[in-house]
């Protein structure tokens, strides 16, 4: 009994010396760790409530759109771009107000929603789309060399064929009739290139208009 007393009473003043060479750091560690803990948590909670928050305002862009309300639907655009960027719905309310604005005769402030959401909106796709409105606006004025910045980063595959065919009406429209012909041949190859799937239809009837845009501008020379 006196020995095990002794073993243990031996483990119990290593341990204690552990604990004074290393008690700090161990402590240090933890807190760390508990911080970093509820930070993340802190974070979380902030993001949903952010989400729940923009959500609505996002409803009320909405509804403003189906009123066809511009000013409206341009200050709940910024609200959403000034207090929730950091949401999808801020990207998706750039586009709907650039929507509304072109169809009210604002292309200016279209152009600004759509140009944050190019390079802001959080989802990838909704980034490729902001870019090939722009760039379509841009055409719609003939700023030609602007509307092709917007299209000279290679977008993800499924937007691929519709920014070739993009630069291609870009081109034609500048009388650059050889160019526009390779770029709707390079549009018909990424469409060709993307997997089949059950939108065959409509690709067949992309690829048509494709192939009428290529061939109104004449044979190769």
């Amino acid at each position: 009994m006196a020995a095990y007393d002794l073993e243990e009473q031996e483990q119990l003043d290593e341990l204690k010396t552990w604990w004074k060479m290393y008690g700090n750091l161990v402590t240090g560690f933890l807190l760390v760790v508990a911080l970093a803990m509820a930070g993340w948590q802190g974070w979380n909670w902030w993001q949903r409530q952010q989400a729940v928050e923009a959500s609505a305002v996002f409803a009320n862009l909405q509804a403003a759109a189906m009123q066809r309300d511009a000013k409206r639907v341009r200050e709940l655009a910024g609200e959403l771009v000034d207090k929730y960027s950091v949401t999808a719905y801020a990207g998706m309310g750039a586009l709907l107000a650039a929507r509304v604005q072109v169809d009210t005769g604002d292309a200016r402030n279209a152009r600004v929603q759509l140009a944050w959401a190019a390079e802001n909106a959080k989802d990838p796709g909704l980034r490729e789309l902001a870019r090939l409105r722009l760039a379509t606006l841009l055409l719609d004025e003939k700023s030609y060399d602007e509307a092709m910045k917007q299209l000279a980063a290679e977008p993800a595959a499924p937007f691929a064929p519709r920014f070739a065919e993009l630069r291609g009406d870009i081109l034609a429209a500048q009388g650059k009739a050889a160019e526009a012909r390779d770029a709707y041949d390079s549009a018909l190859t990424k469409l060709a290139a993307l997997a089949k799937d059950d939108e065959a239809s409509q690709r067949a009837g992309y690829k048509d208009v494709l192939e009428a845009k290529r061939d109104a501008l004449g044979a190769a020379k």
